[in-house]
């Protein structure tokens, strides 16, 4: 007589709130739909952890966006902030459009939750690099980054940035604005 092994049948039970474990259709009670696979995530995380596609929440979006190879209106961003401020214009990446002034003496630049300007994107090393301002002057530093700063394209450990330099840090890539008095 042959004894026949009963074959267990997998079942896929809930896990955390509203969602299947090992399926991409999960229920969606307060989480979001990856735009990119259709995962859902719970967690709020900025980019999914299947395939990396960026997340947004409606609380995260942009409202002045620019077109890429727009020409950015740099009076505009200059009254936005004081004269006697540093200012940097996201022109490419994930946060397209935004915008940073540079207030403090020294400003961190990176993935760390602590940093000043935080830009969430493996691309960017968690403290990335950071700007010192002393006087008029700012010193953008490259702080042991993995993928290294650039400045116009030319790789630095440091350089004083001057009026419309081209920052880039990972997959952004930010537009240095200086005030000027008057």
């Amino acid at each position: 007589m042959r004894t026949r092994a009963r074959r267990r049948r997998r079942t896929r039970r809930p896990h955390g709130p509203g969602r299947l474990l090992g399926t991409d259709r999960g229920l969606t009670v307060d989480g979001t739909r990856c735009p990119g696979c259709g995962r859902t995530d719970d967690g709020g995380a900025n980019f999914c952890p299947s395939c990396g596609h960026e997340i947004r929440s409606s609380a995260d979006e942009i409202t002045d966006n620019f077109e890429l190879g727009e020409e950015l209106p740099h009076e505009e961003d200059r009254a936005r902030f004081p004269h006697d401020c540093g200012l940097f214009v996201v022109e490419s990446g994930p946060k397209a459009g935004a915008r940073y002034g540079l207030e403090a003496d020294l400003t961190t630049l990176g993935r760390h939750g602590d940093a000043d300007i935080f830009f969430d994107d493996v691309t960017v090393s968690r403290r990335h690099a950071e700007v010192q301002r002393t006087g008029d002057r700012y010193l953008v530093r490259d702080t042991g980054s993995l993928n290294g700063t650039y400045v116009n394209r030319d790789r630095i450990e440091s350089a004083l940035l001057q009026d419309g330099d081209e920052l880039q840090i990972g997959r952004f890539r930010l537009v240095f604005f200086h005030g000027t008095a008057g």
